[in-house]
């Protein structure tokens, strides 16, 4: 389901900040290394500083499955913001972090590999 196709972005779908989960968990694994050496607590943005819409993440599925994806567009969800880009100067300033996995296809070919992974293990041998 696609939440909304009439908001004000480039192709009316929500605009995200996605990351990779390598990358998450290396800010994760800096900031802990941070408090460690006594860095004080504070909340930091975690993000690329650009968004990726919707349509773009199911385009970029169906290149990589190389087959068109079967989508319900369906009214948008109330509290949903059209665009949630991070601001992740401070992160990268405040605990040195630098992004490594910036990139769409390697986002959503992970994601794939993980769900095939998860769905292995659920299927009774």
């Amino acid at each position: 389901k696609i939440f909304g196709t009439d908001y004000e972005t480039p192709d009316g779908t929500c605009v995200r900040d996605y990351i990779h989960v390598e990358d998450l968990a290396m800010a994760h694994f800096h900031a802990l290394t941070y408090l460690e050496r006594g860095g004080a607590s504070s909340t930091l943005n975690c993000g690329y500083g650009r968004g990726v819409s919707v349509y773009e993440v199911v385009k970029c599925f169906e290149k990589i499955l190389q087959r068109k994806l079967s989508i319900l567009e369906v009214d948008r969800r109330l509290g949903d913001a059209a665009s949630v880009i991070a601001d992740n100067s401070e992160i990268c300033k405040k605990l040195n972090w630098t992004a490594k996995f910036d990139d769409l296809e390697l986002i959503c070919r992970t994601a794939l590999q993980w769900e095939i992974i998860l769905q292995n293990r659920r299927t009774p041998v």
